[in-house]
């Protein structure tokens, strides 16, 4: 049999000194605002259920709603629907073959995190 000659890969496994491209930080910021979205599902249809049931239990939505804590989580959820949708839509355009080149791929990673953020503040501020 022959023999296989093995390369020793250099492993580095502080992730604190990995540095990832931009469309890697995109990336990985789209797979955990998905998972946030999931998981938050069952809180979101409570509170919209507390808000449609009743006069009574309106008034305990908005007095919830009111709380600092909460708005802050709220605003967490907004802006992880708002990157969501936006990194969503580049990579249906990279599933496309659409600005798959490097540079390409660099703009429109920033061109999500240039949207997603002003457009989540905007949003905020119409809803609040």
């Amino acid at each position: 049999m022959a023999e296989m000659t093995i390369k020793k890969r250099p492993k580095n496994l502080d992730l604190t000194t990995i540095k990832l491209p931009l469309p890697g930080k995109v990336s990985i910021l789209h797979r955990v605002s998905g998972a946030g979205l999931f998981l938050c599902i069952p809180v979101v249809l409570w509170l919209f259920g507390a808000s449609v049931g009743s006069p009574e239990s309106f008034a305990a939505f908005q007095s919830v709603a009111g709380m600092l804590p909460v708005k802050v989580i709220l605003a967490g959820l907004l802006w992880a629907f708002v990157h969501h949708f936006c990194a969503g839509i580049r990579f249906l355009l990279l599933d496309l073959h659409v600005g798959i080149e490097k540079e390409a791929a660099r703009k429109s990673a920033g061109v999500v995190l240039a949207v997603s953020i002003p457009l989540t503040l905007i949003l905020w501020g119409v809803l609040l």
